[in-house]
């Protein structure tokens, strides 16, 4: 038996009693548009005629804000669809009981076409797979997930590709009056230290930013710091630590939060301490601090020597488990593994993993910070404060990034003159980059015993300095 015996033989899934009864509904009773013009697309509607109604729908009600019988007669008369749009309309209107089958019927037409782009998807992977040209096991593996991850996404009106100005504009009206009123998401993600959230208005979904110091100068403890304020108001984080394993990182969030127990200057638990033996005090102050760090939604990946591809397809399946997610950390750019057969200069090859990553970002739409080292170049300057030309193989981390937050430490470099000028512990926060925001430097403390950042009262606006 050929495999062409073996095809499946289905119908394309379609409901035209659904298409009618939202038809229906819609021209009868006009106000309802608001509630299925941001979720259906005209493309949910298999049937010509009724797709061409609900196309007229949608172009009268971006237009003009409203909808009425007698426009949409009009428009199927000036558009010589059909000779007697009566024929077509009238049956509409009849074919509805009640207002209640308004979300039924949207739920069973978004079902129809999960179930299509479902199927479409299959018949792709299904025609990749056989394919002999695809001799590259892991490329198939990715391009078939992302099409299943594709097809299984929401299917709301959101996702069309082209957008009018008017419907460009509404969403950036209602983001204003939002703002102005400090309320819903008019802002973007907030990790709670205000003086990084005030250079940022919080950190935006489909962003890539990057975070990027010398070794060894709180780069992991103030993304580590980041991610549980932005867990602690239950918002799911996904961290990837191709350096430290799992227990490390734990250990590393526990001692930071040890500080809040720390009365004044005493040390209440050292990190020399939280490694060897707690006194019966000390371990009730640990079991606390535990405690509350059980609910928090931080989940990681300590795997180390990834590829792009495998943190994309972790990426993808955990935001598919937890549609809330809200952060992805990368610790960090160097340690990702590039691809195998890559035959281009290691500058390009950067360049192209950054994009791949900002692209994952977008894709999840979700804020990504990336992690990166700095090369030795800032070394030999007597200025030691980073610039974009000291990110390794900058050019392309450059254009793609959306924000480029740099670290810098006077204790790092010259730490008996930082003892004198009293700068013992300040981190300045520099922002070289933000597409959608000023430049500039804000400045935290870094509690290196506790791994902890905490907020300075003193700013620097405009230009670092």
């Amino acid at each position: 038996m050929s495999l062409s015996e073996l095809e499946p033989i289905y119908e394309v899934p379609m409901d035209v009693s659904a298409e009618r009864q939202i038809l229906g509904i819609l021209i009868k009773h006009p106000t309802q548009v608001d509630r299925v013009v941001d979720r259906l697309r005209a493309s949910h509607f298999l049937d010509p005629a009724n797709r061409r109604i609900y196309e007229i729908i949608l172009d009268l009600y971006h237009k003009q804000g409203r909808i009425s019988y007698t426009q949409i007669y009009n428009r199927l008369r000036t558009d010589s669809i059909t000779d007697s749009p009566a024929e077509l309309l009238i049956p509409l209107t009849e074919s509805f009981v009640a207002l209640s089958e308004l979300d039924p019927s949207v739920q069973t037409l978004l079902h129809k076409e999960g179930i299509r782009r479902l199927v479409q998807a299959s018949d792709t992977i299904k025609a990749m797979a056989l394919d002999p040209k695809n001799e590259d096991l892991q490329a198939v593996q990715a391009k078939a997930q992302e099409l299943i991850f594709a097809a299984s996404q929401s299917l709301d009106a959101s996702g069309d590709e082209v957008k009018n100005l008017l419907e460009v504009l509404n969403k950036c009206y209602i983001n204003l009056l939002n703002r102005r009123e400090g309320l819903g998401d008019a802002y973007g993600l907030s990790v709670r230290f205000p003086s990084i959230d005030g250079m940022t208005t919080g950190f935006k979904k489909k962003d890539l930013i990057i975070l990027a110091a010398r070794p060894s100068m709180g780069k992991t403890a103030l993304a580590l710091n980041m991610v549980a304020n932005v867990a602690k108001r239950d918002i799911p984080v996904l961290i990837f630590s191709l350096e430290m394993d799992d227990e490390q990182l734990g250990d590393r969030i526990v001692l930071s939060e040890l500080f809040a127990h720390k009365a004044g200057d005493q040390h209440v638990i050292t990190s020399r301490e939280y490694q060897t033996k707690l006194s019966d005090e000390q371990f009730l102050v640990t079991q606390k601090v535990f405690s509350e760090l059980y609910p928090l939604p931080i989940s990681i990946v300590d795997r180390r020597g990834l590829t792009v591809p495998e943190i994309r397809a972790k990426a993808r399946k955990f935001k598919a488990e937890h549609p809330s997610l809200g952060l992805i950390v990368i610790d960090y750019l160097q340690l990702i593994k590039p691809p195998n057969n890559a035959s281009r200069s290691w500058t390009l090859i950067v360049g192209e993993m950054v994009r791949e990553l900002r692209d994952l970002a977008g894709e999840l739409d979700v804020p990504l910070i990336l992690l990166s080292q700095l090369n030795r170049g800032v070394e030999s300057r007597e200025n030691k404060r980073p610039m974009m030309s000291d990110l390794r193989d900058s050019g392309n981390i450059e254009e793609f990034a959306d924000v480029i937050m740099f670290l810098y430490r006077d204790d790092y470099y010259y730490p008996e003159v930082a003892r004198e000028k009293g700068t013992e512990g300040l981190v300045e926060v520099i922002f070289a980059k933000q597409r959608k925001g000023a430049t500039g430097t804000v400045q935290l403390r870094f509690v290196k015993e506790y791994t902890r950042f905490i907020e300075e009262t003193t700013r620097q606006n405009g230009v670092r300095p």
